[in-house]
């Protein structure tokens, strides 16, 4: 084994060497385990994005969140926020609404609910006049653990998208999305086409199907909902200075 007199990092006094040691640990420790909870590995929230209909400039689609979690998501809620692929806009929502509308100048007439290249979606709250709702929606960002509660354990919005595609060929999913819930310590994966989800009726006697659907899985990691060490190398080097 090498002499621990010098490193990588430059001369390292013994008396110092173990506190090095435990920096530099502590460092990986968190690169590797930054979208893992100890606590609930297999958890997770599941977006799904169904396109139900097509629009002249793009289409119809409902957003559900499913809450795989032992912890319920509390008050003041979920916050969901992506990046368009293209130069898409959002006419419209129900259950739902973007914290900001953007720059929405260069329309005339019907104005779009957001013109931001990357919105951020927050629910309704309870109350919401009905025909601003759809099921699932309007409990201010609230879910219950799908483990605790199943039959409360999804938040649904609807969204109209426009410049957008209007055929499987052609529509982008959107990129970068991110999730509080309520607050940080969420990674999402990209979106990811899966088969078109089907519904049944009520009666179960018809079986209808979405014209397409992506799923994005965010997991939580508590290492990255507290601060991140700015500089472990640096502040390991710290130690040694006279």
């Amino acid at each position: 084994m090498g002499s621990l007199s010098s490193s990588a990092f430059g001369p390292v006094k013994p008396s110092s060497f173990a506190v090095l040691l435990v920096l530099l640990l502590s460092c990986s420790s968190f690169s590797s385990t930054e979208a893992y909870d100890a606590l609930d590995p297999t958890g997770n929230i599941t977006i799904k994005w169904d396109i139900m209909s097509w629009t002249p400039d793009g289409y119809v689609a409902v957003v559900t969140m499913y809450n795989f979690q032992r912890r319920d998501i509390q008050a003041p809620g979920w916050t969901l926020g992506w990046t368009w692929a293209k130069k898409e806009v959002i006419w419209s929502m129900m259950g739902a609404q973007t914290t900001e509308q953007g720059d929405c100048s260069k329309f005339k007439g019907n104005i779009p609910h957001s013109c931001k290249k990357d919105p951020t979606v927050v629910d309704l709250l309870p109350g919401t006049p009905y025909n601003q709702q759809i099921a699932n929606c309007c409990k201010g960002g609230v879910i219950n653990s799908w483990f605790k509660d199943p039959g409360n354990a999804a938040s649904s919005f609807q969204v109209s998208v426009g410049a957008a595609g209007t055929t499987n060929k052609t529509v982008r999913v959107p990129r970068n999305f991110t999730l509080k819930a309520p607050g940080p310590g969420y990674t999402c994966g990209p979106a990811k086409i899966v088969r078109p989800s089907k519904f049944v009726t009520a009666n179960k006697r018809r079986v209808s199907q979405a014209l397409m659907t992506w799923n994005v899985i965010c997991t939580y990691s508590q290492l990255l909902a507290q601060k991140t060490p700015s500089s472990c190398v640096s502040d390991a080097n710290q130690e040694d200075a006279p």
